[in-house]
Protein backbone atom coordinates (compact mmCIF):
# COMPACT_ATOMS: atom_id res chain seq x y z
CA UNK A 1 0.00 0.00 0.00
CA UNK A 2 1.74 3.44 -1.19
CA UNK A 3 1.81 6.13 1.48
CA UNK A 4 -1.05 8.11 0.70
CA UNK A 5 -3.12 5.34 0.35
CA UNK A 6 -2.47 4.27 4.01
CA UNK A 7 -3.07 7.74 5.13
CA UNK A 8 -6.44 7.99 3.45
CA UNK A 9 -6.97 4.34 5.24
CA UNK A 10 -5.58 5.61 8.54
CA UNK A 11 -7.99 8.62 8.31
CA UNK A 12 -11.00 6.45 7.82
CA UNK A 13 -10.38 4.05 10.49
CA UNK A 14 -9.98 6.93 13.44
CA UNK A 15 -13.43 8.60 11.55
CA UNK A 16 -15.38 5.46 12.03
CA UNK A 17 -14.03 4.94 15.63
CA UNK A 18 -14.82 8.11 16.62
CA UNK A 19 -18.45 7.50 15.21
CA UNK A 20 -18.71 4.42 17.14
CA UNK A 21 -17.55 6.26 20.30
CA UNK A 22 -20.23 8.92 20.03
CA UNK A 23 -22.34 6.23 19.47
CA UNK A 24 -21.65 4.71 22.38
CA UNK A 25 -21.73 7.38 24.81
CA UNK A 26 -24.91 8.39 23.58
CA UNK A 27 -26.40 4.99 24.19
CA UNK A 28 -24.91 5.06 27.18
CA UNK A 29 -26.42 8.63 28.34
CA UNK A 30 -29.93 6.90 27.09
CA UNK A 31 -29.73 3.73 29.56
CA UNK A 32 -27.89 5.77 32.43
CA UNK A 33 -31.14 8.63 32.13
CA UNK A 34 -33.74 6.09 31.85
CA UNK A 35 -32.20 3.65 34.54
CA UNK A 36 -32.45 6.78 37.07
CA UNK A 37 -36.00 7.55 35.41
CA UNK A 38 -37.44 4.12 37.10
CA UNK A 39 -35.23 3.63 39.86
CA UNK A 40 -36.07 6.33 41.96
CA UNK A 41 -39.93 5.29 41.99
CA UNK A 42 -37.74 1.85 43.44
CA UNK A 43 -37.42 3.31 46.36
CA UNK A 44 -40.30 5.29 47.09
CA UNK A 45 -41.33 4.29 50.80
CA UNK A 46 -43.53 6.78 53.33
CA UNK A 47 -42.31 8.04 56.17
CA UNK A 48 -44.11 5.60 57.81
CA UNK A 49 -42.65 2.84 56.65
CA UNK A 50 -42.03 -0.54 58.39
CA UNK A 51 -39.21 -2.10 60.46
CA UNK A 52 -39.90 -5.99 60.90
CA UNK A 53 -39.72 -6.94 64.13
CA UNK A 54 -39.15 -3.69 65.73
CA UNK A 55 -40.11 -4.48 69.68
CA UNK A 56 -42.13 -1.79 71.47
CA UNK A 57 -39.10 -0.66 73.98
CA UNK A 58 -37.57 0.13 70.89
CA UNK A 59 -39.48 2.94 70.34
CA UNK A 60 -39.12 4.07 74.84
CA UNK A 61 -36.92 7.00 75.45
CA UNK A 62 -36.37 7.87 78.87
CA UNK A 63 -37.38 11.71 78.62
CA UNK A 64 -37.48 14.41 76.74
CA UNK A 65 -34.43 16.47 75.66
CA UNK A 66 -33.50 19.24 77.81
CA UNK A 67 -30.34 21.01 77.81
CA UNK A 68 -29.05 23.09 74.35
CA UNK A 69 -26.01 20.58 73.40
CA UNK A 70 -27.36 17.23 74.49
CA UNK A 71 -27.05 14.10 72.93
CA UNK A 72 -30.62 13.30 71.82
CA UNK A 73 -29.83 9.89 69.90
CA UNK A 74 -32.37 7.97 71.88
CA UNK A 75 -35.36 10.66 71.29
CA UNK A 76 -34.12 10.50 68.13
CA UNK A 77 -34.05 7.12 67.88
CA UNK A 78 -37.35 6.53 69.16
CA UNK A 79 -38.71 9.48 66.65
CA UNK A 80 -37.59 7.65 63.44
CA UNK A 81 -38.98 4.22 64.94
CA UNK A 82 -42.33 5.85 66.11
CA UNK A 83 -44.49 4.53 63.35
CA UNK A 84 -43.21 1.77 61.97
CA UNK A 85 -45.06 -1.74 61.33
CA UNK A 86 -44.37 -4.81 59.72
CA UNK A 87 -45.68 -4.39 56.18
CA UNK A 88 -47.65 -1.37 54.62
CA UNK A 89 -49.31 -0.93 51.06
CA UNK A 90 -50.09 2.93 49.82
CA UNK A 91 -50.42 4.86 46.89
CA UNK A 92 -49.22 7.81 46.28
CA UNK A 93 -48.71 10.94 43.40
CA UNK A 94 -45.48 12.15 43.08
CA UNK A 95 -45.35 15.99 41.10
CA UNK A 96 -42.82 17.86 40.24
CA UNK A 97 -43.20 21.22 40.22
CA UNK A 98 -41.34 23.96 37.94
CA UNK A 99 -41.44 27.02 36.46
CA UNK A 100 -42.90 26.24 33.09
CA UNK A 101 -43.99 22.54 33.30
CA UNK A 102 -45.40 19.89 35.90
CA UNK A 103 -45.86 16.53 35.77
CA UNK A 104 -47.16 13.77 38.19
CA UNK A 105 -47.24 9.82 38.40
CA UNK A 106 -49.15 7.70 40.32
CA UNK A 107 -47.27 5.15 41.94
CA UNK A 108 -48.53 1.59 44.05
CA UNK A 109 -46.22 0.06 47.00
CA UNK A 110 -45.82 -2.76 49.11
CA UNK A 111 -43.00 -2.54 51.77
CA UNK A 112 -41.93 -5.40 54.50
CA UNK A 113 -39.61 -4.76 57.12
CA UNK A 114 -36.79 -1.84 55.90
CA UNK A 115 -34.91 -4.27 53.15
CA UNK A 116 -37.82 -5.20 51.21
CA UNK A 117 -40.33 -3.11 48.74
CA UNK A 118 -41.88 -3.47 45.28
CA UNK A 119 -43.14 -0.50 43.57
CA UNK A 120 -44.93 -0.05 39.94
CA UNK A 121 -46.45 3.01 37.99
CA UNK A 122 -49.86 3.46 37.80
CA UNK A 123 -50.32 5.79 36.13
CA UNK A 124 -49.79 7.88 33.93
CA UNK A 125 -50.69 4.66 30.52
CA UNK A 126 -47.17 5.37 28.92
CA UNK A 127 -45.02 4.43 31.79
CA UNK A 128 -47.78 2.19 33.36
CA UNK A 129 -45.90 -1.19 34.55
CA UNK A 130 -42.64 0.53 35.02
CA UNK A 131 -41.53 -0.77 38.44
CA UNK A 132 -38.85 -1.55 40.94
CA UNK A 133 -37.77 -4.09 43.64
CA UNK A 134 -35.73 -3.49 46.23
CA UNK A 135 -34.22 -6.53 48.63
CA UNK A 136 -31.51 -6.14 51.26
CA UNK A 137 -29.07 -4.62 49.63
CA UNK A 138 -30.40 -5.82 45.53
CA UNK A 139 -32.42 -3.84 43.17
CA UNK A 140 -33.52 -4.45 39.78
CA UNK A 141 -36.42 -2.45 37.72
CA UNK A 142 -38.38 -3.49 35.21
CA UNK A 143 -39.36 -1.98 31.27
CA UNK A 144 -42.63 -3.67 29.95
CA UNK A 145 -41.67 -1.78 26.83
CA UNK A 146 -38.35 -4.32 26.47
CA UNK A 147 -40.29 -6.93 28.95
CA UNK A 148 -36.53 -6.94 30.63
CA UNK A 149 -35.39 -6.90 34.11
CA UNK A 150 -32.68 -4.95 34.97
CA UNK A 151 -29.97 -5.44 38.17
CA UNK A 152 -29.26 -2.06 39.07
CA UNK A 153 -26.11 -1.21 41.64
CA UNK A 154 -26.20 -0.21 44.53
CA UNK A 155 -24.16 3.48 44.08
CA UNK A 156 -27.25 4.54 42.00
CA UNK A 157 -29.68 5.07 45.17
CA UNK A 158 -27.71 8.54 45.60
CA UNK A 159 -28.88 9.77 42.24
CA UNK A 160 -31.59 12.04 42.03
CA UNK A 161 -34.06 11.12 39.35
CA UNK A 162 -36.77 11.96 36.70
CA UNK A 163 -35.93 16.06 37.00
CA UNK A 164 -37.20 15.94 40.81
CA UNK A 165 -35.78 17.40 43.96
CA UNK A 166 -35.39 14.09 45.65
CA UNK A 167 -32.72 11.70 45.57
CA UNK A 168 -33.36 7.79 46.01
CA UNK A 169 -31.73 7.82 49.72
CA UNK A 170 -34.49 10.64 50.46
CA UNK A 171 -36.98 8.37 49.35
CA UNK A 172 -36.08 5.51 50.94
CA UNK A 173 -35.05 6.81 54.63
CA UNK A 174 -32.53 5.04 55.06
CA UNK A 175 -31.36 3.28 58.51
CA UNK A 176 -28.01 5.49 57.37
CA UNK A 177 -29.30 8.54 59.38
CA UNK A 178 -29.59 6.26 62.72
CA UNK A 179 -26.39 5.03 61.99
CA UNK A 180 -23.93 7.27 60.58
CA UNK A 181 -24.65 10.30 62.57
CA UNK A 182 -24.72 12.04 66.09
CA UNK A 183 -27.52 13.83 67.10
CA UNK A 184 -27.46 17.29 69.00
CA UNK A 185 -30.23 19.48 70.61
CA UNK A 186 -29.43 23.03 68.89
CA UNK A 187 -32.82 25.01 69.53
CA UNK A 188 -36.58 24.27 70.89
CA UNK A 189 -40.08 25.90 69.25
CA UNK A 190 -43.54 24.91 69.70
CA UNK A 191 -46.04 23.85 67.23
CA UNK A 192 -49.72 23.26 67.75
CA UNK A 193 -49.24 23.79 71.36
CA UNK A 194 -46.51 21.39 71.59
CA UNK A 195 -42.36 21.10 71.93
CA UNK A 196 -40.36 21.04 68.63
CA UNK A 197 -36.45 20.52 69.10
CA UNK A 198 -34.19 21.73 66.60
CA UNK A 199 -31.60 18.23 66.48
CA UNK A 200 -28.34 18.99 64.49
CA UNK A 201 -27.27 15.64 62.89
CA UNK A 202 -23.52 15.45 62.65
CA UNK A 203 -22.07 12.38 60.06
CA UNK A 204 -19.60 10.23 62.48
CA UNK A 205 -15.79 10.62 61.38
CA UNK A 206 -15.51 7.90 58.24
CA UNK A 207 -18.79 8.05 57.58
CA UNK A 208 -20.07 6.82 53.73
CA UNK A 209 -22.91 9.65 53.97
CA UNK A 210 -23.48 12.24 51.15
CA UNK A 211 -24.18 15.34 53.38
CA UNK A 212 -22.36 17.29 56.00
CA UNK A 213 -24.85 17.58 58.18
CA UNK A 214 -28.59 17.46 58.43
CA UNK A 215 -31.20 19.61 60.57
CA UNK A 216 -34.29 18.12 61.81
CA UNK A 217 -36.93 19.64 63.63
CA UNK A 218 -38.95 16.90 65.75
CA UNK A 219 -42.02 17.63 67.85
CA UNK A 220 -42.47 15.87 71.70
CA UNK A 221 -45.08 13.50 70.20
CA UNK A 222 -42.14 12.09 67.91
CA UNK A 223 -43.36 13.75 64.87
CA UNK A 224 -40.93 14.58 62.07
CA UNK A 225 -42.15 18.03 60.81
CA UNK A 226 -38.99 19.67 58.67
CA UNK A 227 -35.57 17.67 57.43
CA UNK A 228 -32.92 20.19 56.03
CA UNK A 229 -29.96 18.84 54.17
CA UNK A 230 -26.22 21.01 54.47
CA UNK A 231 -23.74 20.11 51.82
CA UNK A 232 -19.74 20.10 53.71
CA UNK A 233 -19.59 23.88 52.97
CA UNK A 234 -22.67 23.74 55.68
CA UNK A 235 -24.79 25.46 53.32
CA UNK A 236 -28.06 25.18 52.76
CA UNK A 237 -29.33 22.71 49.79
CA UNK A 238 -32.94 21.66 50.13
CA UNK A 239 -35.73 21.39 52.62
CA UNK A 240 -38.37 18.32 53.09
CA UNK A 241 -41.60 19.30 54.44
CA UNK A 242 -43.85 16.95 56.28
CA UNK A 243 -47.61 18.19 56.18
CA UNK A 244 -51.61 16.60 56.28
CA UNK A 245 -50.88 14.65 59.63
CA UNK A 246 -53.08 11.77 59.80
CA UNK A 247 -53.73 8.76 62.30
CA UNK A 248 -53.03 5.42 60.74
CA UNK A 249 -53.89 2.62 63.33
CA UNK A 250 -53.43 5.39 66.07
CA UNK A 251 -50.03 6.99 65.53
CA UNK A 252 -49.72 10.28 63.13
CA UNK A 253 -48.16 9.80 59.94
CA UNK A 254 -47.42 12.68 57.80
CA UNK A 255 -49.57 12.42 54.01
CA UNK A 256 -47.82 14.89 52.35
CA UNK A 257 -44.25 15.53 51.74
CA UNK A 258 -42.75 18.42 49.70
CA UNK A 259 -39.03 19.13 49.18
CA UNK A 260 -37.56 22.66 48.23
CA UNK A 261 -34.26 23.25 46.54
CA UNK A 262 -32.62 26.21 48.05
CA UNK A 263 -31.26 27.74 44.72
CA UNK A 264 -34.61 27.05 42.61
CA UNK A 265 -37.45 29.37 44.27
CA UNK A 266 -40.68 28.43 43.50
CA UNK A 267 -39.66 24.73 42.75
CA UNK A 268 -40.85 21.61 44.62
CA UNK A 269 -41.42 17.62 43.98
CA UNK A 270 -44.46 16.77 46.45
CA UNK A 271 -45.48 13.13 47.16
CA UNK A 272 -49.04 13.27 48.34
CA UNK A 273 -50.36 9.81 49.99
CA UNK A 274 -53.96 9.04 48.48
CA UNK A 275 -53.89 5.86 51.10
CA UNK A 276 -51.65 3.73 53.21
CA UNK A 277 -52.28 0.87 55.61
CA UNK A 278 -50.23 -1.38 58.07
CA UNK A 279 -50.15 -5.46 57.35
CA UNK A 280 -49.49 -7.95 60.04
CA UNK A 281 -47.67 -9.68 56.65
CA UNK A 282 -47.16 -9.40 53.08
CA UNK A 283 -46.93 -12.97 51.40
CA UNK A 284 -42.77 -14.00 50.15
CA UNK A 285 -44.01 -13.80 46.29
CA UNK A 286 -44.97 -10.17 46.14
CA UNK A 287 -40.84 -9.36 47.10
CA UNK A 288 -39.75 -11.25 43.94
CA UNK A 289 -38.75 -10.46 40.04
CA UNK A 290 -42.26 -12.44 38.86
CA UNK A 291 -44.12 -9.85 40.77
CA UNK A 292 -41.69 -7.01 39.60
CA UNK A 293 -43.26 -8.09 36.35
CA UNK A 294 -46.45 -8.83 36.83
CA UNK A 295 -47.13 -6.93 40.54
CA UNK A 296 -50.41 -7.56 42.73
CA UNK A 297 -54.03 -6.40 41.74
CA UNK A 298 -54.88 -5.49 45.56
Amino acid sequence: MRFYDRSIFDLLSRHAAKRRNRKAQKHSARMKKYLLSIMGAGLFALWCSPQSGLSESASRYDRLPERIGEDVGPFFKASFNYVRGKASTATAVMTIHREDWERSQTLKAWTRGEKESLITIVQPAKDRGNGTLKSDRNMWVFNPKVNRTIKLPPSMMSQAWMGSDFSNNDLAKSDTLLEDYRHTLIGVDEHEGKQVFIIESIPKPEAPVVWGKQVLKIREDLVFLEEAFYDEDDELVKKMVFEDFRSVDGKLCPFILTMYPVDEPGNYTRVVYESFSFRESLPDFIFTTAALKNPPRE
